[in-house]
């Protein structure tokens, strides 16, 4: 029989009693000698970190990409540049707006982000299981999250100020028709396709530039549910897509998407029918048609839930040579803010936990001291750059191309391509439908919209719908009215 290891403290010493205090006798107060109990009381105080403000509740799990068609005309990634090629990669699923108590099954956007352990170190990919999204640019977007989130005097989520603002943003009404649309609700992450949503650059060997966007395609089919169902599901199980995933990589039945890209020479981005870096416009795929890229697999759950979902760190500005950003506005902001949501969270040298450390490639540079540095800190190497000291030096490769920029400084909104427009997608995603499926929209936003105390809120919304599609706009209508005589 093994024997047991022994309990010790946090500085190893043996742990003589778990079950009973220190006291002043068996009836005599706890003593303040008892270090084993002040330690043990002040590491839970603290053992939760902030939660994210968005994408608070998520699950994750590892895997690898392998790449299954030659793509080296377009990019010079190292780990895209051979067919049969794996990297590991560890991707989180997450719903936006709701706390880490929340439900699995609310009507929202889920987050789809992807670390790619490569040779070049980490490429993250954070994007979600819409191709769009309700802004185009990062101004207005704690604007649009408070307004999602709990409203500072009912502290619930108002239904006033979720359609106040969209009524507002007309921009927001292909997402809006999406997330209230069939997809709105996914049965689970493995039946949900996921999307780098934003405009990204590839680069070749030869220094050509092109926009690309990613498209994953779930290998187990959209399955989706609908409100009633989620509801039912939500008040039974509120965990129920973080078990399916859980449990279908215990059973060994290993999810996976393929990708796909849309490439766009940079050369048509100017005369393209509207602006190709807009977030709330998808590109049409007769213009563009999807390339085979890989196959994204997932075959292991993290041992922790906290070391390694909790603590996992996405910046969608840690590129690798051969991938870079674009003009994209909202992505631009994304590059600072999602950086610094992870020092503020999980401290400075989050870099180094590994979960978030590169895989396959060791790193060196300058960084020093912070809290909780809990490796050797570069020892007595040099901490400054350049020195004669042998010490790591820049590497005069480009990691992407250089993106064209002119113009004055100034607030502008974007100039208009021929087709610029805040309606036509939505209403073209409309009228896609079919009536079964345009009733249950109707119907979802409905019975949201018709909670909305202001009439104005109200007209401004249906107006944004009929602006998108008459007929759209005109059953949302009916649809309020009919429930608010009720």
């Amino acid at each position: 029989m093994t024997k047991k290891k022994t309990l010790t403290t946090e500085s190893g010493a043996p742990v003589p009693d778990n079950q009973n205090s220190q006291t002043a006798g068996p009836n005599g107060p706890v003593l303040l000698q008892d270090h084993h109990l002040i330690e043990k009381l002040a590491r839970f105080e603290r053992e939760r970190i902030p939660e994210r403000v968005v994408h608070a509740k998520g699950s994750g799990a590892y895997g690898y990409f392998e790449v299954t068609k030659d793509i080296t005309r377009y990019t010079k990634a190292k780990f895209l540049n051979q067919v049969g090629k794996r990297t590991e990669i560890f991707i989180r699923f997450s719903t936006v707006a709701g706390e880490k108590g929340s439900a699995d099954t609310v009507r929202d956007p889920r987050g789809f982000a992807i670390k790619f352990y490569t040779e070049d170190g980490n490429y993250d990919l954070v994007g979600n299981d819409t191709p769009i999204f309700f802004l185009r640019d990062p101004l207005k977007f704690a604007d649009f999250i408070h307004s999602q989130k709990r409203d500072p005097y009912t502290n619930v989520q108002e239904p006033d100020n979720v359609w106040d603002f969209f009524s507002l943003s007309p921009e927001a009404t292909h997402q809006f028709t999406w997330l209230f649309g069939d997809r709105g609700i996914p049965a689970s992450y493995r039946n949900m396709d996921g999307f780098g949503s934003h405009t990204f650059q590839w680069v070749n060997a030869k220094g050509e530039a092109f926009w690309v966007k990613y498209h994953f395609k779930t290998d187990q089919g959209i399955r989706c549910l609908t409100s009633k169902e989620a509801a039912r599901i939500a008040g039974e199980n509120p965990d129920y897509h973080h078990l399916d995933l859980l449990h279908a990589i215990e059973r060994k039945e290993y999810p996976s998407w393929t990708l796909k890209m849309q490439i766009m020479p940079v050369s048509e981005a100017a005369n393209y029918r509207f602006n190709p870096f807009d977030l709330t416009k998808v590109w049409l795929h007769k213009d563009y048609p999807l390339i085979d890229v890989g196959k994204l697999v997932l075959n292991r759950n993290p041992d922790n839930y906290f070391a390694d979902v909790e603590q996992a760190a996405f910046n969608p500005a840690n590129f690798v040579p051969g991938i870079g950003p674009s003009p994209d506005k909202m992505l631009q902001g994304r590059l600072f803010a999602y950086g610094d949501a992870h020092r503020y969270r999980l401290g400075v040298n989050h870099t180094a936990l590994p979960v978030n450390r590169p895989h396959a490639v060791d790193t060196h540079n300058y960084g020093r001291d912070g809290q909780m540095r809990f490796d050797g800190n570069s020892a007595r190497a040099k901490n400054y750059e350049p020195n004669s000291f042998d010490g790591p030096a820049q590497s005069n490769e480009p990691t992407y191309a250089p993106i064209e920029v002119h113009g004055a400084t100034g607030s502008f909104a974007w100039e208009r391509h021929k087709e610029d427009n805040d309606f036509v997608q939505a209403g073209n995603l409309y009228r896609l439908m079919s009536e079964d499926e345009k009733n249950r929209l109707v119907e979802n936003i409905a019975n949201s919209l018709s909670h909305v105390s202001r009439e104005e809120i109200i007209e401004r919304t249906i107006s944004n719908f009929r602006n998108a599609d008459p007929d759209y706009g005109n059953r949302i209508a009916k649809a309020v009215q009919t429930l608010q005589k009720h």
